[in-house]
């Protein structure tokens, strides 16, 4: 396998774009990296950014004709991705691509198929942030893992990595355009039978005072997504 598609999914996040970019493009791996960003339809000059950066070789920009948000920007990024490899990085500074090489072990050996980094498993640092969200992803984890039969510790997670193969399997079969993404990518992997392993990563969460955007409302609705993919396919 010689490439990694990384997809991030961008809105409004003017203050972190670059740097996280950055970060990504730091990260040594043994695999060539291609990084595609979609901007969904940003409002704080996230856009701007983006598209006054110098071009690069390994840098692809989509830009959403409207906010249709996370789900939508993902399956966008996935529908370009060249990559034998493909992983879903936030824009944010949350998850750190310094777990990259932790992230891409289970596959590059041949072992897994799609590999989840767990916010809830692991030795590696975490920002202590907020009880009911914590708990609320642990419940939603439950009942999705009831559903796939998975003993997964954090559907929710944003580091989703998957190859190729899997990629061309799930990708026809994804709808949601918000946070459902994350139920509806799981149960797919669990629909196909995929080797899926789990890590433990870092994590640097924020307050919704530095720009967090999931809300309680989006923990209703993955109810509704949970029961929709798994039940309803």
């Amino acid at each position: 396998m010689s490439k990694l598609s990384i997809v991030i999914p961008a809105y409004n996040e003017a203050s972190t774009i670059e740097a996280i970019i950055a970060k990504v493009r730091a990260v040594e791996l043994s695999v060539t990296k291609e990084i595609i960003i979609i901007d969904d339809l940003s409002t704080d000059g996230t856009r701007e950014i983006l598209h006054a950066l110098p071009p690069s070789d390994d840098l692809i920009l989509i830009n959403q004709l409207s906010n249709q948000g996370k789900g939508a920007a993902v399956r966008a990024g996935l529908a370009q991705a060249t990559g034998d490899i493909i992983l879903i990085q936030d824009a944010d500074l949350e998850y750190s691509p310094s777990d990259y090489p932790r992230l891409l072990a289970p596959i590059l050996s041949g072992q897994a198929d799609v590999v989840y980094g767990s916010r809830f498993v692991g030795s590696e640092a975490k920002r202590v942030l907020f009880y009911w969200h914590s708990l609320g992803n642990k419940i939603l984890t439950t009942l999705s893992n009831m559903f796939t039969n998975l003993n997964l510790t954090d559907m929710e997670t944003c580091y989703k990595v998957m190859t190729r193969e899997v990629l061309q399997a799930v990708l026809p079969q994804l709808t949601a355009n918000r946070f459902g993404i994350e139920p509806e990518l799981t149960a797919r992997f669990a629909q196909g039978s995929w080797r899926i392993y789990e890590v433990g990563i870092s994590y640097d969460g924020r307050t919704y005072a530095e720009g967090k955007k999931i809300n309680w409302r989006d923990g209703v609705a993955a109810l509704w997504y949970i029961f929709k993919f798994n039940l309803l396919k």
